[in-house]
């Protein structure tokens, strides 16, 4: 559905399909957080994987210019969206249910960090029981081409030439000075989302999914943000596709993907203590 401030979807599942798999216990509600460009038609597909498994869904994509521009001149506007994507628990009150998110390229992922530090910081979402993460092709960090490539993707071919190579060029000298060159001095107005997350994780269990044949997310990034995750004590597993595109591992290994996501799932919230539920997932600044 559609709020006045930003477009998301929710679906609840049918109260026999939930209790089939979640029994006593809360269903999960899955928070998934679309790649730049990407179409809700898309995005669905996704969340079929958990509404099949008798979860709620809410699927939210972040406009290009938030992405690609805002973001890359340090204005936060991402974190509005993030307190607004986590009030929406509140509005339809499934705010004591474990909470699971579902997070897709950098696009997802920007908007990602600032839920992280929301959760970290905001005394009302410090309650949420968060229980995991699937990453997707994410997160990469000060990849100048691999930016260039989603830029042009999410263009499309139905934008002029001009217009396509002028948006290209002002993006490639626009990140390159403020993300590359000058990064070292930004960093301390305007860390990016790599950083800021490496920096202050997230406790609960993550699950990265990736291919070392991607073009626009560098493996190598993905695998140094999984063994900094490990050096701090957070529980993480992740998934070589070799072969698939960027945000592709769902359409090349549609079995397997679904398969994997759904054990992580299961296995997140086998942990999962009803009395303690709040108290084993809350978030710690570290």
């Amino acid at each position: 559905m559609a709020d006045d401030e930003i477009d998301y979807n929710i679906v609840f599942p049918d109260a026999g399909t939930s209790e089939r798999h979640w029994q006593d216990t809360k269903e999960p509600v899955v928070i998934l957080l679309g790649w730049a460009g990407c179409k809700d038609k898309h995005l669905n597909k996704y969340s079929s994987i958990y509404n099949e498994q008798g979860c709620v869904t809410i699927r939210y994509t972040a406009p290009l210019k938030t992405v690609f521009i805002s973001e890359s001149f340090g204005y936060r506007e991402l974190r509005s969206t993030a307190l607004k994507l986590l009030e929406i628990l509140y509005d339809y009150e499934v705010e004591n249910s474990p909470i699971f998110f579902h997070i897709f390229s950098n696009g997802g992922f920007m908007l990602y960090r600032y839920i992280v530090e929301l959760l970290h910081s905001d005394k009302q979402f410090r309650s949420l029981c968060v229980i995991g993460a699937v990453v997707d092709s994410a997160p990469g960090s000060g990849n100048v081409r691999g930016a260039l490539r989603a830029l042009r993707a999410t263009l499309g071919p139905k934008i002029s030439p001009f217009l396509r190579y002028f948006l290209l060029g002002l993006f490639a000298v626009t990140i390159f000075l403020l993300r590359v060159v000058l990064y070292p001095l930004t960093k301390y107005i305007h860390k990016n989302h790599y950083d800021a997350v490496r920096e202050s994780p997230p406790t609960w269990p993550h699950f990265c999914l990736y291919s070392r044949a991607d073009e626009v997310i560098r493996h190598r990034d993905i695998k140094v943000f999984v063994e900094t995750l490990k050096q701090k004590g957070v529980p993480v597993d992740s998934v070589d596709f070799v072969s698939s595109a960027h945000v592709s591992h769902f359409r090349d290994f549609p079995h397997q993907y679904a398969v994997e996501c759904r054990k992580f799932l299961v296995s997140c919230m086998k942990d999962l203590e009803p009395t303690e539920m709040k108290k084993r997932n809350r978030v710690h600044n570290q």
